[in-house]
Parts: structure tokens; sequence; C-alpha cells
């Protein structure tokens, strides 16, 4: 079954605290006032690129009139696209943009995916490898709760991409070999060549297990809640400090088959607080 999974490999190479919390000295708050009632988000300063994004649409009024435009109960609400301003009922919504990405800014695990996470949108990773973030769109995490078992089960799926990412990697380096091998049709090198870089793999991963989640995660998405399973893929770049109640209120709103909700929820304007 090794063996099996090693050539597959091959192959590929040739063809916290709480989310709600006080305002500190220095924080950036933004008010999102929505169809609902009012949504208080903090800015992280690490996230810059993000930060002073998001602040330069807030303060143009980019923000103002548009829709709550996916709403998943238990998962997140998402907002942003411009076309929803202007947009019929039942309209279809979420490819509306500003013309732009922003790299990602991965400031992981400091900031991750608990309820209330204000994060990044972004087109899937066929079309967008290096995970950029939508100029504009952007989703708040209401989530569920997690309990220990399920959070082993998702860092066992945490350690296989990245077992197989890292194999990837090594490989990539090691391709003219590979292809040598594969031409003189050597199975015994190329197994032991994939036994060995699996065994250099395994060692970093044992002496550095960043797939792990740390006691404060565990904590957080037992009892706070949140989307472990986004961690590490979009950028988090806020968390909401007041307005949770107004988050599950929007979740929960009943929505079509697109997730969109039936009736129109809005960010009726956004500004920064002072």
């Amino acid at each position: 079954m090794r063996k099996t999974i090693l050539l597959l490999l091959f192959t590929m190479f040739i063809v916290s605290e709480s989310c709600v919390g006080k305002k500190n000295n220095g924080d950036i708050i933004v008010r999102l006032e929505t169809t609902y009632g009012t949504i208080k988000v903090k800015l992280y300063p690490e996230t810059v690129k993000h930060r002073d994004n998001f602040l330069k649409l807030v303060n143009a009024g980019y923000y103002n009139g548009v829709l709550f435009h996916r709403v998943i109960a238990n998962f997140m609400i998402q907002a942003g696209d411009p076309k929803s301003k202007t947009a019929q009922a039942g309209e279809m919504l979420g490819s509306g943009d500003v013309g732009y990405t922003i790299p990602a800014e991965f400031i992981y695990p400091q900031y991750y995916h608990k309820r209330g996470a204000l994060a990044a949108a972004r087109e899937g990773d066929q079309q967008n490898p290096k995970k950029a973030s939508s100029g504009c769109q952007f989703y708040i995490v209401q989530g569920k709760k997690f309990t220990d078992a399920q959070l082993d089960s998702l860092e066992g799926v945490r350690m296989v991409k990245l077992e197989e990412k890292m194999f990837q990697e090594i490989g990539q380096k090691k391709l003219a070999e590979i292809t040598r091998y594969r031409k003189e049709n050597n199975q015994k090198k190329l197994d032991a060549m994939g036994d060995s870089i699996m065994t250099v793999v395994q060692t970093h991963l044992k002496n550095h297990p960043t797939y792990k989640y740390s006691a404060q995660q565990r904590n957080d998405y037992k009892t706070l809640g949140g989307s472990p399973h986004l961690d590490g893929n979009y950028t988090v770049f806020g968390e909401v400090i007041d307005g949770l109640n107004i988050v599950d209120k929007i979740a929960n709103a009943t929505t079509d088959d697109n997730d969109r909700p039936i009736e129109n929820i809005k960010v009726i304007k956004a500004t920064v607080e002072k």
C-alpha cells in the first residue's frame, strides 16, 4: 500500500483570546451597521495589506449597501460583492470584485477560524494556487463546536496533506534522478528514494508537528466553535468584538438554493470607529 502511495506521488512529479473582547489601545475598530443590527470588528495589525485595503474600502463607502449574499448556518456569512448593491431578487451573486487581489497573509497559528473570525474570501486553489484574497469580499465565521475526537480527525487529515506537500517539494528537487530511474525502469531505486524522502518528511513532522492544534485553538474550537478546516487556507485579518448575536441572526436567515438570503440583508453603513 505504501509503495502504491509513493508511486502515485512520483507520478505527480512527472505528468486567543475569546472572540468577544475589549478594545485595546491602538486597535482599529470597524462598525458594520446591518439590517439586523451592528457588528463591530477589530482589525489585526499583523495582516497589514488586508487591514489597509479593508480600511480604504470602508472609508470610500464601498461597503455601504452591499448584501450578505452567501449565508450558511453553522459556517459563515459572506459579503462584499459590488454587484449585490443592485441585484434583483434571486440573482446569483459572488462573482463581483474590484479588479485586484491581495497576497495571502497567513499569521497562523496566532490567528485562526474561531467563531467571530473576520477573513478574506478568495477563488479556489485550482485558479488561485497562491491563495490570494479577494480585494473586497469577506466573511465572518459562525462555525460550530467540535469535540476532541473531531479535532483529532482533522489533525490526521492536516498531517497527510502536509506529508504529501513536503514529499512533493523534496521530490521536485530530485526530479532529474526520479526521471532517470523511471526511464531505466529501476523500481528498486525509485522505492528506495521514496522511502528515504518519506523518512525525512516524517522525522521533520515528528519534531515540528505544525499540523496539530494548539491548546488555545482546541479550547476555542470546543467552547466557542469555529471552522477549523479553513485554517491556513484563507487569510484571517480580524475578529468580531461585539455583535456575535447579529452574526448568528444573519447566519440563520432563510436562504435559497445558492445560499443567498430570501430577504435582503445589507451592510447599511460601514465606518471606522473613532
